[in-house]
């Protein structure tokens, strides 16, 4: 079938809207007209060229919400006409990772995957008979996609799709790191490092775990004032004597859980250093830049301190994505607080200006 679609040609130029040709799913394989996808910091990091693991050509997008329009043989658990959310972290149900409640990072198909190939090792994307790769499996910044099953977590037909699709990344990935992978206990400090979406999340899964203080950390004040109605207690201009501000609070101890949500390498250190002694721990769910390290001083963690990694914030998207769901239209999470802008596809681009610009905290493509 041919679609409209955004590629990306060239790491560090605007994506070019165009059409390209979509094949049928094959065996274990859904086609999924996109209704809304968010445009996430993921897909700018890949087209800047920043991410060390990115290739074009290649349509980007991956915060998707659509509907199943047809399925291929063996696929059990979707049908057509149902409402689901992509996910770049699929959830096999059968693989080793699957089987451990330790991770979320699945095996089954992300080999593939990270090379732009669906599960059978080929593309379904092709332009003048030219295959192209997909990008991190979904490839949503496109009119339809064909994805794996077991990659789309069906969600309840209340939800509206443009505020499901938040839930295929950065909400997601933001209550996760709080309430799977730092498990926040009930009654703890704690303290989040930027403000944006996954920053915004990461307060939203301390407040759903009772945590008592909610401090946020960001250089814009606008952003910290909606983190306040998300949950955050206090709010601190970042920068410069964080740590030492952050200390101070805290009796001059540190937060018992930090969460580090910028992607800057300097953050990251600073959410380590405010983390409490004895036990703190900090969850870093920012991706930094192609060559960058993290410096962490050894007696830090001598002291009791830890440092963890979230991906996706440790969510099984498959099982957990629709009980997310469920929770926001239950009023528990505030999905439309976070839908700064309504764009058309071929605004795409101009909905990267907007994040740069730090305009907001979510553009949203609007495919009806």
């Amino acid at each position: 079938m041919k679609m409209r679609a955004a590629v990306l040609e060239e790491f560090g130029k605007p994506l070019v809207v165009q059409e390209v040709d979509l094949a049928e799913p094959k065996g274990g394989e859904v086609l999924v007209r996109l209704v809304a996808c968010g445009v996430c910091h993921t897909d700018l990091y890949t087209a800047s060229g920043t991410d060390p693991s990115g290739y074009a050509p290649t349509v980007l997008g991956h915060e998707g919400a659509g509907v199943v329009e047809a399925i291929g043989e063996g696929v059990s658990d979707l049908a057509v006409g149902d409402h689901v959310v992509t996910l770049f972290s699929a959830q096999s149900r059968e693989c080793d990772h699957c089987e451990s409640s330790r991770t979320n990072l699945c095996l089954a198909i992300r080999e593939p995957q990270g090379q732009g190939y669906l599960p059978d090792g080929t593309a379904r994307l092709s332009r003048d008979s030219e295959p192209m790769r997909h990008f991190m499996g979904t490839s949503t910044f496109a009119e339809y996609t064909v994805m794996p099953e077991i990659a789309l977590a069906k969600v309840t037909p209340e939800a509206p799709l443009d505020r499901a699709c938040l839930f295929a990344c950065g909400l997601t990935t933001g209550i996760g790191a709080a309430t799977n992978t730092a498990k926040v206990d009930a009654g703890s400090t704690c303290v989040v490092f930027g403000a944006g979406m996954v920053g915004l999340g990461a307060v939203v899964g301390c407040r759903l775990q009772e945590a008592d203080r909610i401090i946020c950390v960001d250089l814009s004040a606008e952003r910290l004032e909606l983190a306040r109605h998300h949950g955050a207690t206090e709010t601190m201009i970042g920068g410069d004597g964080a740590v030492e501000r952050i200390v101070e609070t805290t009796g001059g101890f540190g937060a018992d859980f930090t969460f580090e949500a910028t992607g800057n390498v300097g953050v990251m250190r600073q959410a380590v250093e405010s983390a409490r002694m004895g036990w703190g721990l900090c969850t870093v769910a920012g991706v930094a830049g192609k060559g960058e390290t993290l410096d962490v001083i050894p007696r830090f963690l001598i002291t009791g301190r830890r440092v963890c990694g979230s991906s996706f914030g440790g969510v099984k998207g498959r099982d957990e994505v629709p009980q997310l769901v469920e929770r926001y239209l239950a009023g528990d999470i505030d999905v439309d607080s976070f839908v700064s802008h309504k764009l058309a596809l071929d605004d795409v681009n101009h909905g990267f200006e907007l994040m740069e610009a730090q305009d907001g905290i979510r553009s949203v493509i609007d495919f009806a």
